[in-house]
């Protein structure tokens, strides 16, 4: 039978760890918040609050209540969460947020494949519905017509393949001179792709 001795060890040890974690320690006793923080607390503006609302978004998983206000403030952050949990709109919303309005090309999120980069091409767009800013997606396998009309017509955010955007540096139609913000989308599938 373990001492009483070491069964608080372990209970300060879990309290502690859970107070790094976010959680709050009082008197020697550990609350754990099981209410996520709601979007309206999150540092999003209007526009893009607006449109996560319109999109069903009420309260904050906990990769994007964690995630949200560090990558709001411009700071790297790696994350990693299970799928499902939110992680496109954890990295999104925010960096639509810092971007305000159409301007130059800005934000880059790379994807390993044209269906991811499908997929989070169409989340940028619910979340963008209310603001001015242009999205444009990039891929291999298809001719370079539509990526060039876009390219000259001025995107803020690039969701593109690693592949294609070589491609397009190496062409010199492409440049990252107004660049702020890169986004590696399951970069541990692009490490694997070789990328």
């Amino acid at each position: 039978m373990p001492s009483k001795r070491g069964e608080r060890s372990k209970l300060r040890s879990v309290a502690d760890n859970a107070h790094l974690m976010g959680c709050q320690r009082r008197t020697g006793l550990l609350f754990i918040s099981t209410l996520f923080m709601t979007f309206d607390q999150l540092p999003l503006s209007d526009d893009v609050l607006m449109a996560a609302k319109a999109a069903g978004y009420r309260e904050a998983t906990p990769i994007q209540e964690r995630a949200i206000p560090i990558v709001a403030e411009g700071r790297d952050l790696i994350g990693s969460a299970q799928t499902g949990t939110g992680k496109t709109a954890a990295f999104s919303l925010p960096v639509i947020s810092r971007l305000g309005g159409h301007g130059k090309f800005r934000a880059l999120i790379i994807e390993p494949t044209r269906e991811l980069a499908h997929q989070v091409e169409s989340a940028l767009r619910t979340f963008t519905r209310f603001s001015t800013l242009r999205i444009g997606v990039m891929y291999g396998g298809v001719g370079y017509g539509r990526q060039n009309e876009l390219i000259a017509r001025g995107m803020d955010i690039w969701v593109a393949t690693p592949g294609r955007i070589l491609d397009h540096l190496e062409r010199g139609s492409f440049h990252f001179n107004d660049l702020e913000t890169v986004i590696l989308d399951e970069a541990d599938r692009l490490l694997d792709m070789g990328f």
